[in-house]
């Protein structure tokens, strides 16, 4: 029996019908706002402005040494923004929505949202190149092109995401309503946590939450390619599924015996013995001739003008089976003398000769 996610589809082919986000005018308005914001934080930090002194005031306060009490809470709740542990839990979570829902819709967004976060956020860390607080060399300095990877916060970014996909996937609008105030909660507490244990900066954290967003409103415009990829996933399937239904033929082994074709006798039947396998052509004769075993042979004797013979040949001769051709006759055994032309045939006349003398 099979237990995959597919014989679950098997059985009811047609999913039902899920509401599907659309890029709404106000989704729009949102994306762009968002966009603005994303792109004002980057060039605050490119400027060295106001929020790089925020940054290091924050850093230099060290909120992990102000209440340690909670230190040993906060590494373990950090997890909930990193990549492998939540992809898993969620992907999970994700599957089991397929398997009620008959799609592989849910499974496809989260991959194609965890495809854009690792595009666009790891392009503006590594292009960025920014330093964290513990590797800071100067103060005051927005640690930019030196090497670094931290802005924006990755572990903030994937939070807003990966939980955030569980609101975009809700099937109820109040479902929705609860699911999005749980991701923002929990994405919310993992980029401050980042800030409390001094891996990042908070403008690291601001730019982590506003590209989560931007990923997370952009969805809709990936919804007809993920309608693509999940009908050829289906095809593909369908596909393989027929080459499986595909039998060969077994293979025969040195010594067993061989399927006969049509018309021809099987091995050790002649062909008066073997059944009629195809027509025999209009107007043909056969003739039979008995051995003296008292075996009869079937010969084709002639066939019909434009008729065309076959193209199998005689069966082997056997012992105790003798096979004679029509066309070639055979003088009676032990008379090997031509026949006298003198000589009278039985049954027959004499030709009158001539009288001598009259």
């Amino acid at each position: 029996m099979r237990t995959d996610i597919f014989a679950r589809l098997d059985r009811e082919p047609e999913p039902p019908k899920i509401e599907t986000p659309r890029m709404s005018r106000h989704r729009i308005a949102l994306f762009g706002g968002t966009l603005a914001f994303y792109l004002a934080i980057v060039i605050a930090v490119l400027m060295s402005s106001w929020l790089v002194t925020l940054d290091w005031k924050v850093m230099l306060f060290r909120p992990y040494q102000q209440w340690p009490g909670i230190h040993a809470f906060l590494d373990y709740y950090v997890v909930l923004g990193q990549r492998g542990p939540t992809a898993v839990m969620v992907a999970c979570w994700l599957g089991w929505r397929s398997w009620r829902q008959h799609t592989l819709r849910p499974l496809l967004t989260l991959g194609a949202s965890l495809l854009l976060l690792n595009a666009t956020v790891g392009a503006v860390k590594y292009g960025l190149g920014r330093l964290g607080p513990h590797y800071a060399t100067q103060i005051g300095s927005a640690e930019l092109f030196a090497g670094g990877d931290i802005f924006p916060s990755g572990h903030t970014a994937n939070a807003v995401v990966t939980w955030g996909i569980l609101a975009y996937l809700a099937a109820t609008p109040r479902a929705r309503r609860y699911l999005s105030a749980m991701s923002a909660v929990v994405s919310l507490g993992v980029g401050l946590t980042t800030v409390y244990l001094g891996t990042h900066w908070l403008s690291d954290v601001v730019l982590g939450w506003a590209a989560g967003l931007l990923i997370l409103l952009g969805l809709p415009w990936c919804e007809p390619l993920i309608t693509r990829a999940e009908d050829w996933i289906f095809a593909a399937r369908e596909r393989l599924s027929a080459r499986s239904r595909l039998v060969p033929a077994p293979p025969v082994a040195a010594g067993d015996p061989r399927p006969v074709p049509a018309g021809q006798p099987a091995v050790g039947e002649t062909a008066a013995q073997s059944p009629a396998r195809e027509p025999v052509a209009a107007g043909s004769r056969q003739a039979a001739t008995v051995t003296a075993a008292g075996t009869a042979t079937v010969t084709a004797a002639g066939t019909a003008a434009g008729a065309r013979p076959r193209a199998h040949t005689a069966p082997p001769a056997h012992q105790g089976h003798t096979v004679r051709s029509e066309r070639t006759p055979v003088t009676p055994a032990g008379s090997r003398r031509p026949p006298h032309a003198d000589r009278t045939p039985r049954g027959g006349t004499a030709p009158a000769r001539p009288v001598a003398g009259g």
